[in-house]
C-alpha cells in the first residue's frame, strides 16, 4: 500500500478502534476508541508493515474496524481507516497529496497485513476482531 511522502516524519501513531463503520467513507477525521499510542520502533514497524502490503482486488463493503493517526512533531500527517474485508484502506489528511488521497487496496490475506492486525487486536482490550 503505498504511503504519503510524509510518513517519514511519523513520531507517533495513534491505533484507533473503529465503533461507526459507516461513518468513515467520507469522514473529516477518523473516529472511534483510541487503544494505543505508538512511539520509535513501533512506528517505523508499523510504517514498514503498511508500506509492505501489496495491492488486492477492492470489493465494495468499507466498513473498517481499525485506523490508525499518524503525527509528526509539529501535528497530524496523515490517517487511514483499514477494512479487511473489501481490502480497501482509506488514507487522507493535512499531509497526504491530493492524488494519493481516497481508498487504495490491500491483500489482508498478506503477512504484513496479518502481522498488522494482530498487533491492533493485541492492542485492544476486549474481544477480537
Amino acid at each position: 500500500m503505498m504511503l504519503p511522502p510524509v510518513h517519514e516524519k511519523t513520531e507517533l501513531i495513534e491505533v484507533v478502534r473503529i465503533t461507526d463503520p459507516l461513518r468513515h467513507y467520507g469522514a473529516e477525521d477518523l473516529v472511534g476508541d483510541d487503544v494505543a499510542i505508538w512511539e520509535a520502533a513501533q512506528v517505523g514497524e508499523t510504517l514498514t508493515l503498511i508500506g509492505s502490503m501489496p495491492d488486492s482486488e477492492l470489493y465494495r463493503c468499507f466498513n473498517p474496524g481499525w485506523g490508525v493517526r499518524a503525527h509528526g512533531v509539529t501535528g497530524p500527517l496523515f490517517q487511514i481507516a483499514f477494512c479487511f474485508q473489501c481490502h480497501g484502506a482509506r488514507l487522507w489528511g493535512p499531509g497526504v497529496p491530493g492524488e494519493l488521497t481516497g481508498i487504495h487496496t490491500f491483500d489482508p490475506d498478506s503477512p504484513p497485513a496479518l502481522e498488522l492486525l494482530q498487533r491492533f487486536r493485541a492492542s485492544a482490550p476486549g474481544p477480537a476482531v
